[in-house]
């Protein structure tokens, strides 16, 4: 039997099951089942999910017979592909794993990419390479490609060339609450599949995703790495010469303190060094004209500048290949004049004790600020600057980590705003309406809120960073 607490449903017997299992292909867990945790886990092992029931989707029926169960029994939904942003761990919900549904085809003559709801990058570049193709696509092989897009997708490589990777969706597949399998577009439900882009997974469950691809086979570059003694001079200089990069040319910086342990490359265990992330869609020599500033600040400590084909783009960032435990924070930044330097310096610097192990700044600009003609709702198009800081491998540190991301976030706040792209939230960011209603705007989060109305009534999808139905 089903039995209730005061949030709701605390558990769902074999009995309640059976007729799921027997609509779906995929498994149906429960949390005495061997398989129950592995079918639960996270890309970030500080995000323990503990659903009422897991399901494995296999295919779009599937996710349809596992969002009418939920429906029928007033049970939140939550889906999971990778787990590198969750919001919410929960609990009494039904979990839809997406990770058995990732099928990719490209299809070259219309430049156009479909990917299942459970694709991710590292399924998704070697196809479009074959191609000499190229996604507007982030920083980790890892990241789940449906959950990127609709969160916003800012690349740190194409990004700037060709805008936010929401932009480029051309069509949606998704499941909404009552259980039908739509195929969204501009032209056939305008407000839906606004609302999708930017909207994350507030609206159903996305069973495939179409987009454009752009003809890029190569880029040229990689990271300088030079010693933590030097970030004031790096990061001072790094700031001045950004901002007048061409938008096929990008860079960011990181602080990254790194652990004496065995899989960090040999220069870099157990220090603190800047690392300075370029790329170029450019010929090498001209890439190396604009990098010249650069490499003249001090000697580096390790230099992985290459030519690179674009499916490797994610060895410039260094992001974990496997699950970790960790804590983040994000701000997006009007501005970041030479006193937000200093301030940031203080903060992350050589003198500053923090344990922070990896904090990034990235600048916008570009198409990143172009208005879209009202194609999407991702919000934080005004913001020229990005910061988002972790600290992780050490769960019982997280209290510390927190606190010295909340000084850091504190430290800049004179220059930052408020709107910020969805996929930057931590979860503790955004957890309240009036928090959404402000990263959104007000009159975006209205509109939000009233297409939520239309299509979720009930909130089923509420294990998120929740837009509350009008």
């Amino acid at each position: 039997m089903t039995s209730y607490g005061a949030a709701g449903p605390a558990s769902l017997s074999r009995a309640d099951t059976a007729d799921l299992s027997a609509r779906t292909a995929g498994p149906v867990l429960l949390p005495e089942d061997a398989d129950y945790a592995a079918e639960c886990v996270t890309f970030n092992l500080m995000t323990a999910l503990r659903p009422a029931v897991a399901v494995g989707a296999t295919s779009a029926a599937d996710v349809r017979a596992a969002v009418r169960f939920a429906a029928e029994r007033d049970l939140p939904v939550a889906v999971l592909t990778t787990g590198h942003q969750v919001a919410r761990s929960a609990e009494g919900a039904v979990l839809i794993n997406m990770s058995r549904m990732n099928a990719v085809h490209v299809d070259p003559t219309r430049r156009l990419a479909r990917v299942e709801g459970g694709a991710r990058w590292q399924q998704v570049l070697p196809e479009t390479d074959k191609h000499g193709l190229a996604p507007v696509s982030g920083t980790s092989p890892t990241v789940g490609v449906v959950g990127y897009h609709l969160g916003g997708g800012g690349s740190p490589i194409l990004g700037r060339k060709y805008g936010y990777a929401a932009d480029h969706v051309q069509a949606i597949e998704i499941v909404t609450a009552d259980g039908e399998l739509r195929r969204v577009t501009a032209d056939s439900e305008p407000d839906l599949f606004w609302a999708l882009l930017g909207g994350k997974g507030n609206f159903g469950v996305v069973t495939a995703l179409e987009f454009t691809l752009f003809p890029v086979q190569r880029i040229y570059g990689g990271g300088l790495f030079f010693a933590g003694e030097h970030a004031a001079k790096v990061l001072h200089t790094w700031r001045d010469w950004v901002v007048d990069l061409p938008e096929e040319t990008n860079s960011s910086i990181g602080f990254l303190r790194r652990p004496p342990l065995p899989d960090v490359p040999e220069p870099l265990r157990g220090t603190f060094v800047m690392h300075v992330r370029f790329t170029s869609l450019g010929p090498a020599d001209e890439a190396e004209r604009r990098l010249a500033p650069i490499r003249e600040i001090a000697p580096t400590v390790l230099d992985t500048i290459t030519e690179l084909p674009y499916r490797e783009a994610g060895s410039v960032f260094l992001d974990p290949p496997r699950p970790v435990p960790w804590v983040e924070r994000s701000t997006a930044l009007r501005d970041f004049p030479r006193e937000a330097v200093d301030a940031l310096l203080a903060q992350l610097g050589p003198d500053s004790g923090t344990q922070l192990g990896f904090v990034e700044l990235r600048p916008l600009g570009g198409a990143l600020t172009r208005p879209t003609a009202g194609a999407n709702a991702v919000p934080g198009r005004s913001a020229r600057w990005q910061l988002f800081g972790s600290g992780g491998g050490r769960p019982e540190l997280a209290p510390v980590f927190r606190e010295q991301l909340t000084a850091m976030v504190d430290a800049v706040a004179p220059w930052a705003q408020d709107e910020i792209m969805p996929n930057l939230l931590s979860d503790r960011q955004g957890r309240t309406p009036q928090e959404l209603r402000v990263i959104y705007g007000s009159e975006r989060y209205d509109r939000l809120a009233a297409i939520k109305r239309r299509y979720d009534p009930r909130n089923l999808f509420r294990v998120n960073h929740n837009i509350t139905p009008a």
